[in-house]
């Protein structure tokens, strides 16, 4: 006699649940995809296991997936008969969410209503997306390769708890029994079931059955017939033609695998032959997912060998600074029991992962070309269907830069072999713009005459960089500096010196040189300055000889009295801060002191006196301020400055 047991779901799962039934969806129809989703995936296991033992089919090696539903009962049914779950897998798998970032992901649900759909299935939790449409929810499942005594009934009306007990059933795999709420019943249709399974699942390469339907004169409805139907094309989307897929095909088939509401902004669709020959058709979705920065998470591409579904996430067929590209690859040389362990010393998948990485930066290259519309005459000589084209695609690549710019810079530093691709691909703020649309050419391209580098400050933000005393001489001449204020700036552009040629320079790091945009009187009149500064400078370096590696005149600055470079080649003061906020081991970086000689405070210094000590620590603790780090004595500052005010 079988016994009930009832389970408290994990916390994480009793929240999401009470979003679920208590948010509203732009979009409800996902729950059938999800499941469907779901239900093909349990068939791929079961051929995946079923390669080292055949005994799994249990005598039915024909896979599918059946959809139908019961007016009088109020359910819809979602049969599939895959490698099914036991009793304990069932309590894993529908009462825990085994994954991080479990936090933020349910912080980022309970925020923008429009976007919890897709998110639920991003999260790899779309069985509850059930919940949208049903009051309460039965699945009875048993693993291919248990007897029938040992399968399982799992049911829950999506409150604090569920409960489970054993059954005998005959077939392997799951029914996922939806019984709907009142005001879903538009669902009991088939030809609304058929047009979602249309429109989301189409693509799914198992055949989807449901029951016929037939017009019945006495009743004066229809009836559903004991003959099954399939309702969709049943072939890998990626093995046809790509003259027979259609934009909409393509992005179905997308929305599907990314879990994702919204069309990609781009994707490619090819068959590469050669000494590897693989298929792939690959993604650039619109929005970066919420666990973009989650290291935990695993990301990649489906793989495919001979059209056999092998794993999601193959992190070993993408880079990890393309890791938020969707799609699949489906491979006619691996072996069909390869595992994670051997893709990562196989040459055919690292031909594979070059090809896939080449065809993404081209993807990526094509989308920042037609990023703006032409101008003037280049518009003029466009078609009407030429120009219809440039305003689909005009903006895509803003759109990218924004949601992925920060790991496409993470590349400069982890792919040598397509650094110059890359860096061609990024985009900056700079003092010319306010927003990040500047490219390296178009910074070269309107370089002044004379100007021998690219110049770039790296800040805590964008706010600090575009305020830095740094760029003073910079904004006087007109000279462009590109303003970087992502954390991970000062790491990826340790890996770019130069651009077409031009040497990328930091204004934050050595001596200014601005070569022929300086004229001759300028530069005498800064050596006279600092032969005239010399015995302030002395009494400077002696002051500050713990905090300051040394102390100069500079003719970087205009209106501030003072700032704080480093080296060429030194660690930075804010690499040295990220690097200690990490928990990482930072060298000590002691900067250099630059004081502008025209500044009244500088020149105050020579008469300061008693209170020479005073000014310098002040005018150090400034820079250091402006410069985004903290006094090291912020009390210390604080009375001085006071004591000074007085």
């Amino acid at each position: 006699m079988s016994t009930k047991h009832t389970h408290a779901f994990q916390a994480e799962v009793a929240r999401l649940l009470h979003l679920v039934t208590h948010s509203l969806y732009s979009n409800p129809d996902i729950f059938l995809r999800e499941l469907i989703s779901n239900a093909s995936d349990a068939c791929d296991k079961l051929r995946f296991e079923a390669l080292a033992d055949p005994t799994l089919y249990e005598d039915a090696p024909n896979l599918d997936i059946r959809v139908t539903f019961n007016k009088a009962a109020k359910t819809i049914t979602i049969t599939d008969n895959g490698i099914g779950m036991s009793e304990a897998e069932a309590i894993e798998h529908l009462g825990t969410i085994a994954k991080s970032g479990t936090a933020e992901f349910l912080q980022r649900l309970s925020g923008d209503q429009k976007q919890d759909a897709q998110l639920i299935g991003q999260f790899g939790v779309g069985f509850y997306s059930g919940f949208i449409v049903a009051d309460r929810i039965v699945v009875e499942s048993r693993r291919a390769g248990l007897p029938a005594e040992q399968g399982v009934r799992w049911s829950s009306d999506g409150s604090g708890s569920f409960e489970t007990e054993t059954i005998t059933r005959a077939a392997r795999g799951t029914s996922v029994i939806l019984h709907l709420r009142e005001d879903k019943t538009e669902y009991l249709s088939r030809w609304r079931l058929k047009s979602i399974i249309g429109k989301y699942s189409d693509h799914i390469s198992l055949p989807i059955l449901m029951p016929k339907e037939q017009w019945d004169k006495d009743k004066g409805e229809y009836v559903l017939l004991d003959e099954w139907e399939q309702v969709n094309a049943a072939s890998a989307l990626w093995t046809r033609p790509k003259r027979d897929i259609s934009d909409e095909q393509y992005i179905a088939f997308y929305k599907t695998i990314a879990h994702d509401d919204e069309a990609p902004l781009a994707w490619s669709h090819h068959r590469v032959e050669g000494s590897t020959e693989y298929t792939q058709l690959l993604y650039i979705p619109a929005k970066a997912p919420f666990d973009l920065w989650n290291r935990d998470k695993k990301a990649g591409v489906k793989l495919y060998v001979q059209r056999v579904f092998i794993m999601d996430d193959a992190e070993a067929l993408i880079p990890t600074y393309l890791r938020w590209v969707k799609g699949v690859v489906d491979s006619a040389d691996l072996p069909l029991n390869v595992s994670r362990e051997l893709l990562q010393e196989s040459r055919d998948v690292k031909a594979i992962r070059e090809g896939n990485t080449r065809r993404v930066l081209s993807m990526l290259e094509d989308l920042a070309a037609r990023d703006r519309l032409p101008e003037g005459e280049a518009w003029d000589k466009l078609s009407d269907e030429e120009k219809a084209l440039a305003q689909r695609d005009a903006g895509k690549y803003t759109r990218f830069w924004a949601e992925f710019g920060l790991t496409l810079k993470e590349g400069l530093g982890e792919d040598m072999a397509n650094r110059e691709r890359i860096a061609r691909l990024l985009r900056f703020a700079s003092t010319h713009s306010d927003a990040p649309t500047v490219s390296l050419a178009d910074y070269k391209a309107r370089m002044k005459p004379g100007q021998q580098a690219i110049y770039y400050l790296t800040a805590e933000s964008l706010t600090a960089a575009r305020h830095s005393p740094q760029l003073e001489v910079f904004r006087q001449k007109g000279i462009e500096v590109l303003l970087l204020g992502d954390r991970i700036d000062e790491w990826a552009m340790s890996f770019l010196h130069e651009f077409d040629g031009t040497p990328l320079r930091s204004v934050a790091k050595g001596a200014v040189d601005l070569g022929e945009l300086q004229d001759e009187s300028e530069k005498k009149a800064a050596e006279e300055a600092a032969e005239s500064l010399k015995p302030v400078l002395e009494r400077l370096r002696a002051t500050l000889k713990d905090r300051a590696k040394d102390v100069r005149v500079t003719s970087r600055l205009v209106d501030s009295p003072a700032c704080l470079v480093v080296e060429d080649g030194e660690y930075s003061l804010q690499l040295a801060r990220l690097l200690k906020a990490a928990g990482q081991k930072a060298p000590e970086v002691k900067p250099i002191l630059e004081l502008n000689p025209k500044h009244a405070l500088v020149q105050k210094l020579a008469q300061a006196g008693d209170r020479f000590d005073d000014y310098a620590l002040v005018l150090f603790d400034q820079a250091l301020l402006a410069e985004g780090g903290l006094p090291e004595d912020p009390a210390g500052y604080v009375r001085r400055v006071n004591a000074l005010l007085v």
